[in-house]
């Protein structure tokens, strides 16, 4: 309908209107009232008129602060990752707003340009940003009831490179800053640019963000290859994506096309012959998701992008558009041995996991714990608990997932898919140089590095040994190797056990720490005192998990991250020394100009080095003699190196970390559910899990000139005459200790003379000696020691704000289960040592992905 029409047919009719309503009683009695409340006269309504568009011109104005800027438009069309870059310079990653691949627009196929401008903006090369005509049309349709868009090319590029300045909304004020956005688009833009870079900005379903992700996504080619009928394709899923989608709308889709070949023969860009060629042909896709590229370290570029954001945010860049260039502390060669590692012990326990739960008593439906993994299911919540008449029981959902065979197929999967994390650190500055999250990424992001909390098990007793010794223990120190009762309040008693019965002869802190002694470690937490433990695990760098002032707490039953850990082995292997984790050293812009750069902070002294130095001989004797001597036997490890193993109750964790002077490298291995198990006492083992991803990785680096193989711990200098001094007094003091004791009939407590228990022999295994599971006390929440303070234990203290390192969401204190009870060990012979004791508090599924229930 042309505009004299639309003139002839609406004048008359309101002007008849408005003399109907000037005639009328109510209109003669507005007419009689005073100006600001009658009818305007004629000289009123020409002043309304010339008021109108200078406030309309006025609002404008106003709104132009609340678009984007000049110079944000300018930085649209330069759209430059940040850069994040490993120390020896190979790229990890970029960090890019979607999954798109920039392509000029000579390298687009020019059918997919004249499908576009012929379908959504047949004016485009005429007007400057709007087009007046199609916009009032389009205003005009919608009154009669008939909505009909009427934005241009460019108006549709200022929402896309804008969502959230300009927003989606019906409204007029959404419009205005739409059309402003794109005149300064049309100033700052030519034509071929606005094209280029709306087709690399629009989406288009499947994390497919531009033309050329979407022909690789939908027609598995570059947009240089796209024919017509692909081209028409792609351009009209611009109307409604989702919709129109090829893939699970084909007719819809269909339609859609030949719409836009018939827009292109009415634009002159198609022949009538070629189209009725073209209508005919049917939908030919050769589909294929675009997953988005991961980079070499995954897990570490996430943690990096939540602290890149904070500090881009802080210094006015943005991560996405300015072109950062992060150079951080990774060493590509080491991460690359790392996954090699992961992966080559994955394999292994992969297949182990596979054949134990293949058993009949494994994967069952008579397993009473796959049972309740299925109820666990949204599957099974779907069918059975949405409350609604016409739903099934419970038993019924049960019964008919249990016989739908790829549903239980994919449970057990998920649920017995083993996992790992694996990372190492320089402990002299804290630099993270490898950092493996997960076995594989794409099947599961959730980092087993900084995520997850797991009990540490024996990797935890270090720290209690460590504060034995700053209350004057020696490593030469002894205790009687027997049975241990420690009295809970109510009543109750805990008797933590090993798995090899007591010998009854006395056995030296150093050998009860090698060979990894429940009852040994567990006495000795209660004489130093919970409080003294959690501060010295706090001061060395357990900074984030709550610890619990428990008896537990002593074997590792405190849930932790690898990270938190690996850090604190890092401060010991540094004469006791704390430096928080350090991911970045300089940051650079585009033109490589110095931005920022990041230097270790000043070590802060934790505690004394000479007591520090004996931890760390006693930790020797581990990798010596102890439940790490596969580090030498297996791998052939020569160095100056010190570690631990660790355990969890039924094999449910499997720890081990390794200090070197200038590494220290710490490995996880289980399952995300800890429920799930390799159900095998020797595979289980720390010793077995986790100690051979370490082994692997450090005799790659040692042989390597990354690292000095005869590199030495550093001793502390005590040439003082204070340290002869203070070293004598303690000496007698524990001998007046030592003649009190005996002189009161109990037996002696301390005594570097007294014959220790011999070391038990191997019979030529490598996993002969291992720890012992950790004991839990009856009740875990109950402790013969006060409840520590929450500066000092109970609560975490402040997050670490490293270069490089994000602050991880607090997680609460986990409720221990109570202990369940066991049958009866049955114990090696005592030539060998094994890690399996009293159970621990159940460790329920803790910070389990979302995506593995």
């Amino acid at each position: 309908m042309s505009l004299n029409e639309l003139k002839e047919k609406w004048v008359p009719r309101v002007s008849a209107l408005w003399s109907r309503a000037r005639a009328s009683a109510l209109g003669q009695r507005i007419e009689a009232l005073p100006w600001w409340r009658r009818w305007p006269t004629r000289r009123e309504w020409l002043r309304l008129a010339v008021a109108l568009p200078v406030l309309f011109i006025i609002y404008v104005l106003l709104l132009i602060p609340f678009t984007p800027s000049i110079s944000d438009i300018r930085k649209a069309k330069l759209d430059q990752p940040a850069q994040i870059l490993s120390a020896d310079g190979k790229l990890l990653g970029e960090f890019k707003r979607s999954n798109r691949q920039w392509v000029p627009l000579e390298q687009i196929s020019p059918a997919v340009v004249k499908a576009l401008v012929a379908t959504e903006d047949h004016r485009f090369y005429e007007h400057h940003g709007m087009d007046f005509t199609r916009t009032a049309g389009s205003v005009i349709h919608t009154l009669n009831g008939n909505p009909q868009g009427g934005s241009t090319i460019t108006q549709q590029l200022a929402r896309n490179l804008y969502p959230t300045e300009i927003g989606r909304a019906r409204n007029i004020n959404r419009k205005l800053k739409e059309a402003i956005t794109a005149f300064k688009i049309e100033a700052l833009y030519t034509k071929d640019e606005i094209l280029e870079t709306y087709l690399n900005t629009v989406p288009f379903l499947y994390n497919a963000y531009g033309i050329e992700m979407a022909a690789r996504t939908y027609f598995d080619k570059p947009a240089a290859k796209l024919t017509v009928l692909e081209s028409a394709t792609l351009v009209g899923m611009l109307k409604g994506n989702a919709y129109y989608n090829p893939v699970i709308n084909p007719d819809r889709a269909i339609a859609r096309r030949n719409t836009v070949l018939s827009q292109m023969v009415k634009r002159g860009e198609l022949k009538d012959d070629e189209f009725e060629r073209l209508k005919k042909r049917p939908m030919r896709l050769d589909f294929e998701r675009q997953e988005e590229p991961t980079g070499m370290a995954p897990h570490f570029s996430q943690q990096l992008r939540k602290w890149l954001i904070a500090w881009a945010d802080k210094h006015d860049y943005n991560i996405y558009t300015d072109g950062l260039v992060v150079r951080t502390t990774l060493d590509s060669r080491l991460q690359n041995w790392a996954q090699q590692a992961v992966n080559r012990q994955m394999n292994t326990l992969q297949g182990i996991a596979n054949t134990n739960w293949s058993h009949r008593d494994g994967w069952s439906t008579d397993n009473p714990l796959v049972l309740q993994l299925v109820r666990e299911t949204d599957a099974f919540r779907k069918l059975a608990r949405t409350g609604k008449p016409s739903d099934i029981s419970e038993e019924e959902a049960l019964k008919k997932l249990l016989a739908d065979k790829a549903f239980m197929k994919q449970l057990r999967e998920d649920k017995t898919r083993v996992q790992a994390g694996f990372l190492a650190m320089d402990p002299r500055t804290s630099a993270v140089l490898a950092w493996v999250g997960s076995r594989d990424y794409a099947l599961d992001a959730f980092d087993h590095v900084a995520q997850a909390r797991r009990q540490p098990g024996s990797t935890f007793k270090p720290f209690v040994y460590g504060a034995a010794l700053q209350q004057g223990a020696k490593p030469s120190d002894t205790r009687k190797d027997e049975e241990v009762e420690i009295k809970l309040p109510g009543g109750e008693v805990w008797r933590p056990s090993d798995a090899v019965a007591p010998t009854g002869m006395p056995i030296t802190l150093t050998d009860a720490l090698a060979y990894s002694k429940n009852t040994i470690t567990a006495e000795l937490g209660q004489e130093v005192g919970m409080d003294r433990v959690i501060k010295l695990a706090r001061a060395l760098g357990v900074r984030q998990s709550p610890l619990e002032a428990v008896p537990s707490l002593a074997l590792g039953s405190s849930p932790v991250t690898l990270l938190e850990m690996v850090n604190a082995y890092g401060s010991i292997a540094n004469s006791g020394r704390y430096t928080p984790p350090q991911l970045v050293t300089r940051i650079e812009n585009a033109d490589g100009e110095l931005l920022a750069e990041f230097t270790p902070p000043k070590p802060d002294p934790v505690w004394d080095e000479e007591e520090n130095y004996g931890l760390l001989e006693m930790m020797r004797a581990v990798i010596d003699k102890g439940t790490g001597r596969a580090i030498r036997k297996q791998y052939g490890i020569r160095a100056d190196v010190a570690g631990k193993t660790g355990t969890t109750q039924g094999n449910a964790d499997g720890w081990f970390i390794l200090m070197h002077p200038q590494i220290v490298t710490g490995a996880w291995a289980g399952f995300n559910d800890s429920r799930i198990t390799l159900k095998s006492d020797q595979w289980g083992q720390g010793s077995r899990s986790a100690l051979p991803m370490v082994g692997d990785f450090m005799s790659r680096a040692l042989r390597s000139p990354m690292l000095n193989v005869k590199a030495h711990f550093t001793e502390p200098n005590t040439t003082h005459w204070w340290s002869d001094l203070v070293s004598r007094l303690r000496d007698k003091v524990q001998q007046w200790n030592s003649s009190d004791e005996e002189v009161s009939d109990k037996p002696a407590r301390t005594s570097p003379a007294a014959p220790s228990a011999p070391a038990p022999q191997s019979k030529g295994s490598d996993a002969d000696i291992i720890e012992s599971t950790p004991a839990a006390p009856p009740s875990a929440n109950s402790s013969s020691n006060p409840p520590a303070s929450p500066d000092r234990s109970g609560q975490s203290p402040d997050l670490d704000s490293s270069p490089g390192l994000a602050p991880s969401d607090a997680l609460p204190a986990p409720t221990p289960a109570p202990a369940q009870p066991t049958a009866p060990a049955r114990f090696p012979a005592p030539s060998s040592w094994s890690d399996i004791g009293t159970a621990l508090p159940p460790a329920a599924p803790l910070n389990t992905p979302a995506d593995s229930r």
